[in-house]
Formats: C-alpha cells, structure tokens, sequence
C-alpha cells in the first residue's frame, strides 16, 4: 500500500511518499516535494493545483492520501487557502483521502514508534510533519481494525435508553426553571 502524507502550510501541500509491502516501509522516490497553489482567488488556478495533484497520485499509484489536520479556531488555526486545498484534494476522485488530527498521530506514534530515526531517511527537515502524518496513518489502519468491532458494541449499548427514563428527566427538566424563573421573579420584585 502507498500513502502520500501531506501537511498543508501557507499556500503549499509539502508531500511525502511512503509505502509499506510484507511489513516493510520505503520511501518512494517523488518528482516534487511540495505542490503551490500559485493564485487562490482564480478559478483556474485551483483546477490546476487539483489536476496537479491528481496527475501525480495517478503516476505514482498512490492507494491514499492523508492529510494532518490544522484546527479551525484559535492560535494554530489553520488559514482559507490551506482549507481550500485541502478541499480540491478531498474533491478528488481517484484515491481515498483521510484527515487526521494531531492527537491521532501522536496516539499512533506511541503505540508503533519509528523503527528509525527521521534524520536518517533523506527526506528534507520541512517534510518531517508530511512524513510522520503517513506514517502514522499505517498505525491508525491496523489500530482501527482492531477497535472497531468494541466501539460497536458501545456505541448499541449507549443507544438503549429506556422510554420512562427519557419522559422522567424530560419531566424533571422542566419543572427546575420553572422554579428557578420564579425565584428571580421574587427576587427583582
């Protein structure tokens, strides 16, 4: 299985290659190491970022695409142009794309730690995050296959509430306002 992991910085998708067969890793030799979106307002400069990127999917016959995922809100939030990257990437048909959050990747790092250091690859220091986001999407695989017949179970369980449960908290829920409302009426009067 081939996996291209990507970590979306600025206006660019810096890429890192990684393929896995009989349990052993390689690194794929890759034309690029980053694809930009040279103008994000233009229509068709988006199109061509996208068949860019899909062409190159296609020569190398990657099976999935793994993207780190960069928070919505706050100091690291991540901005319009990599989520409109982002978007064209997902919008792409050819192969199956994942977003993965960091608190994944680093869940997937601890229980199957790099056999190697990163230094030792060859890949450039600005393709570390690329290459730990396709790394861990390994781990992650095998990981879910393995939860998810016990997250079912859970999640049928968590499903079952009994009907008089439901009415009588329901009934409890509204009879609390209705008490605290009154209070602050007597109160302000």
């Amino acid at each position: 299985m081939k996996v291209c992991g990507i970590e979306l910085k600025g206006s660019e998708a810096i890429i890192c290659l990684l393929s896995k067969t009989d349990g052993l890793f390689s690194l794929p030799d890759c034309r690029v190491r980053s694809l930009p979106l040279s103008d994000p307002l233009d229509t068709a400069s988006v199109r061509q970022f996208q068949f860019a990127f899909a062409k190159l999917m296609a020569d190398y016959h990657v099976d999935k695409v793994v993207i780190r995922e960069r928070p919505l809100k706050g100091k690291f939030a991540g901005g319009a142009v990599g989520f409109k990257m982002e978007a064209a990437i997902q919008l792409i048909d050819a192969v199956q794309v994942d977003v993965l959050s960091a608190t994944t990747i680093n869940d997937s790092l601890k229980s199957n730690p790099l056999p190697i250091s990163f230094s030792e690859t060859g890949l450039k220091v600005f393709q570390e995050p690329a290459f730990m986001v396709a790394f861990a999407s390994f781990g992650e695989d095998s990981r879910s296959a393995e939860i998810r017949p016990k997250e079912a179970k859970a999640k049928v369980r968590r499903a079952e509430p009994k009907s008089e449960e439901v009415v009588d908290e329901a009934r409890v829920e509204e009879e609390k306002p209705k008490a605290a409302t009154s209070s602050l009426y007597k109160a302000k009067f």
